[in-house]
Formats: structure tokens, sequence, C-alpha cells
């Protein structure tokens, strides 16, 4: 006879699932190591790409963010406008129409003894010069006019003419050429900062008939090549009366030299003026 088996079943507590806990000190660790890696990630979006200032704020890498962008817009501007004038500077000028002989009513020049002698063209009394003025003392030494005891500078703040010719080179192969040049930009930017309205043309230095130990034709040339890049840089006007006064061979053509003046002769006078009226802007 079987036996019956019982079947126990235990009564009370129901069986439950294990409690997980979390200590504060497991979560802070958690929340810091997640912040951690999106720093990470972040960082490494912004260096591996170059648009990302762009896609993440609509900002290119070069723009800086700042305050004052009207002051900034405003000096940019005026950046722009010098550089534009200096651009407008074609050099050396080209050929042009002939102007009329009154041309000369409006225009100054200032020579040392290279154009000295020169009295035609250019108006009575507006011709500032002599034997004695160079680039290096153009600011100070003094030449009598209607305005007194002046020097060539001043002289042309007084008469406040609207297009001023400028020839400056008798000290040349005896002086430096950087130093006349550096004392040409400075009497420039003079002319610019007290006369800004007034167009100026510097005028390229004539050539040499013969070489000799203190001057050549290369050492002229080098010159020149140096004040077509002043003007360049300023913004001003060169015309290149050296081209216009030379022969085939790269000398002066005798016809424009004058061996009893030891200076340019009349012809050589005359074909700086037809030049001049040429080659205008």
């Amino acid at each position: 006879m079987e036996k019956n088996r019982t079947v126990q079943r235990r009564r009370g507590k129901k069986k439950g699932h294990p409690k997980v806990r979390f200590r504060l000190g497991t979560l802070m660790m958690i929340f810091i190591l997640s912040f951690a890696s999106c720093f990470v990630l972040y960082m490494l979006g912004a260096n591996l790409n170059d648009n990302f200032l762009n896609d993440e704020f609509g900002l290119s890498a070069s723009e800086p963010v700042s305050e004052g962008s009207d002051e900034t817009s405003d000096e940019t501007s005026d950046e722009a406008e010098l550089t534009s004038d200096a651009e407008g500077a074609a050099n050396p000028v080209p050929q042009s129409a002939k102007a009329e002989n009154s041309y000369f009513d409006n225009c100054c020049l200032i020579t040392d003894s290279t154009l000295a002698g020169m009295n035609k063209g250019f108006g009575e009394g507006c011709v500032f010069g002599g034997n004695d003025i160079n680039i290096s003392n153009i600011m100070s030494a003094k030449l009598e006019s209607s305005f007194g005891s002046l020097s060539a500078y001043d002289i042309v703040k007084q008469k406040k003419p609207q297009i001023l010719y400028i020839m400056l080179g008798s000290e040349l192969g005896t002086a430096s050429a950087d130093d006349m040049i550096a004392s040409y930009t400075n009497l420039v930017s003079s002319f610019r900062s007290a006369l800004p309205d007034m167009k100026i043309y510097v005028m390229q230095y004539p050539p040499v008939l013969y070489d000799s130990d203190t001057i050549t034709n290369e050492i002229v040339n080098d010159y020149n090549n140096k004040l077509l890049m002043m003007c360049d840089n300023l913004g001003i006007y060169c015309i290149d009366t050296n081209t216009a006064l030379k022969s085939e061979d790269g000398k002066l053509k005798e016809e424009y030299w004058s061996y009893e003046l030891l200076a340019l002769s009349e012809q050589g006078y005359d074909k700086i003026i037809e030049y001049i009226l040429t080659h205008t802007t």
C-alpha cells in the first residue's frame, strides 16, 4: 500500500528579488566619468572639424567675438580707402592725350640743380629750387619767395597748388640712395598730411651722358626703381622722365645736354615739358 505523499507549502513571506542599493559616492563617480567622456568627445570634435565654430555657433574660426564691432568696421573702412588711393596710382603714368599749356597754371615744381634752370612751362614763381638745394635739406634750406624767406616745402604749403612735380637727386653717387629715398618719403608724406588734396608727381631722375667714378646710369636706374616703389607705396604718381631723355644705348641723348652750362639743354627742357603734358591723369 502506497504511502501518501504530503506536499507541504510554505506559507508566509513571499520570495522577493534582491534589493540593489546605491551609495552616494558611486553616483558621483558615475556622473564625473560621464561628464569627462562628453568633454573629451567635444574637444576632439572641435579640433578635428575646421568648421566646428560655424556648425555650432554660426561663426568662422577667424571671426573674433568682441565688443565695439562698429568701431572696428570704421577702422577697416579707413584702411581700405587708403589702399584704394595707393592702387589708383598707375605707375609709371602711361601716355595720355596731350594737355593744353594752361595745365601748368595749376602746377608747381620743386627741384635741385637738375631743373633749376628750366624757365618754361611752369609759371613765374612756380619753380622752387637751386644749386644749393637737395633732398637732404629740402625741408630746411631757405629760398626767397613772395612769401618771404622760406624752405621749398613751406613755400608750397603757402601757395597750395593743385598739382606738384618733384625732381630731386643731384647728390646721387655721393650720398646713400636709401638715405635719399628716406628723405624723399618724409617730404612726400609731409605734403600729403599738410595738403591732402594736392596731386603729387615724382619725376624719375635723368640719365647721365657718360659714366664716371661717382655716378653711372646703373646707379641712376637703381635710384629710379626705388623712387617707383616709393610712389607705389605712398599712392602718388611717378612719371618716367628718365626714359624720355634716354638714347638707344641707355645714356642721355647728347642733344639734351649743354656742355656750356653742364646741365640739361633747352631741348632737354622742351622734352620734359612735352612729356609732362602727354602723361597726366
